[in-house]
């Protein structure tokens, strides 16, 4: 990076001189390896992807410690500067996962991103605005007293993914981060802002194409905040959205994985076709609406998942630690 920041990269090659290239952004606590299965399958359609460690994650420096979100959009306009220089003819994708999505979200409402098309991988887009008071308070009051404070997510009864070997494999993986500072919380909750407010503060109102994929099963980006954010969100043929009523937070590495990974394939290769496993979501929304009715929490729910300090992001991270061990 331009202030002398390394960042770790990972590469799945395509063709030779691909006409399409990727660049994965990871979520959360997690780092590139997360995109392996996607990159495998899209490698093998003569796709290249490029997924980083984003500063502050995996294989970096000071990795744990929250570098602020405007140095992670830095990052990301940095990367794709140099990805347009290494493979000028091609297509150029961002994929954000979780908190990638986020820093995409983010940075593309402060000036768009100099990319060919968008996915969005569960966006965590869950905003001070979705969060009860108390909520919101205890995270802020703990952020400016207690700083360096590492939870682990003990006692956090959600998990990231159905699929029980794969988080075996991340909650022995070093680079995962697993005891995670309060801070850090604090700063990917502003990124959250940041993101959520995309849709009604984005400076290019002839963006390039966008496919956003949710899952119903996801408790770590809670439906109601996902559900706040699409309603915002036009859905007119340039931007899509696939809601997959058999999916978690980590929806390419579920159990039901590869109906996703086939998604992104066929919509990077013509984002105009139907996708692959038809759960695309029409102009008319009925389903998404009836998930969005029936997923409205009560205040009782509320208050429930409130009393798990700080909030359910830190479990997209390390709920599967305890879990996958039982």
């Amino acid at each position: 990076m331009p202030d002398g920041y390394r960042l770790a990269i990972r590469r799945w090659d395509g063709a030779t001189d691909p006409d399409v290239v990727a660049l994965g952004l990871h979520g959360f606590n997690d780092y590139s390896r997360a995109f392996a299965p996607l990159g495998e399958d899209l490698a093998a359609a003569g796709i290249t992807t490029y997924a980083v460690d984003q500063r502050g994650f995996g294989d970096t420096r000071q990795a744990g410690r929250w570098h602020g979100s405007a140095r992670l959009q830095a990052d990301l306009r940095t990367l794709i500067r140099l990805l347009r220089a290494h493979h000028p003819q091609a297509r150029l994708v961002v994929i954000g996962e979780s908190m990638g999505a986020a820093v995409a979200l983010a940075a593309s409402a402060q000036s768009p991103l100099d990319i060919d098309a968008l996915v969005l991988i569960a966006p965590a887009v869950w905003s001070r605005a979705t969060m009860p008071w108390y909520q919101r308070l205890a995270l802020d009051v703990t952020a400016q007293t207690l700083p360096a404070l590492k939870l682990t997510g003990s006692g956090i009864s959600i998990t990231p993914s159905d699929n029980k070997p794969m988080l075996r494999t991340m909650s022995r993986d070093p680079l995962v981060i697993k005891a995670t500072r309060v801070d850090a919380l604090w700063g990917v909750t502003n990124l959250m802002d940041q993101a959520a407010a995309w849709p009604d503060i984005r400076h290019n109102p002839e963006q390039p194409p966008l496919l956003i994929l949710y899952g119903e099963r996801d408790s770590i980006i809670p439906p109601r905040a996902f559900c706040r954010f699409i309603a915002r969100v036009p859905l007119d043929g340039q931007t899509r959205l696939a809601l997959y009523a058999d999916g978690w937070h980590m929806l390419p590495r579920d159990l039901q994985g590869a109906p996703v990974r086939q998604d992104i394939l066929s919509w990077l290769q013509d984002p105009n076709a139907p996708l692959p496993s038809g759960e695309e979501i029409g102009p008319d929304r009925a389903r998404l609406q009836r998930f969005c009715q029936a997923a409205s929490p009560s205040l009782a729910v509320l208050k429930h998942k409130a009393r798990h300090l700080p909030h359910a992001m830190l479990a997209a991270s390390v709920a599967f630690t305890a879990r996958a061990r039982r």
